[in-house]
């Protein structure tokens, strides 16, 4: 993949388990729309009320195509209304980024033993 969409969440923490909910929900919409779907994140210990989901495209143009599936499918438009009406996501941010050669899916290697 060319580029990853990293999308920060500001969460209501009293919510957690809608925003789980949520991110479920797009494991089968995004991928259906396009999306490479790395994965959705729930603060784990630390700060409570940040959660990440992280998205992959070829492209930008790839990106954009897929956004506009997303607004036309069913499923994808009821969880951003889910969303919409309980309000557990208080803010949202995407950055754009891209993978340094060499560095992703790197497997650990532990040395004098199996990984």
């Amino acid at each position: 993949m060319s580029i990853t969409c990293i999308i920060r969440y500001e969460i209501d923490p009293f919510q957690r388990d809608a925003f789980k909910e949520y991110a479920e929900n797009w494991g089968r919409t995004i991928p259906r729309c396009g999306g490479h779907l790395v994965g959705y994140f729930l603060p784990y210990e630390g700060t409570n009320n940040i959660a990440w989901g992280l998205i992959a495209f070829d492209s930008l143009a790839h990106y954009e195509a897929y956004r506009a599936r997303l607004k036309a499918d069913a499923e994808g438009h009821s969880n951003f209304t889910l969303a919409q009406k309980r309000q557990f996501i208080l803010k949202e941010e995407r950055t754009f980024v891209e993978t340094v050669d060499g560095t992703f899916g790197m497997a650990p290697v532990i040395a004098g033993g199996a990984a």
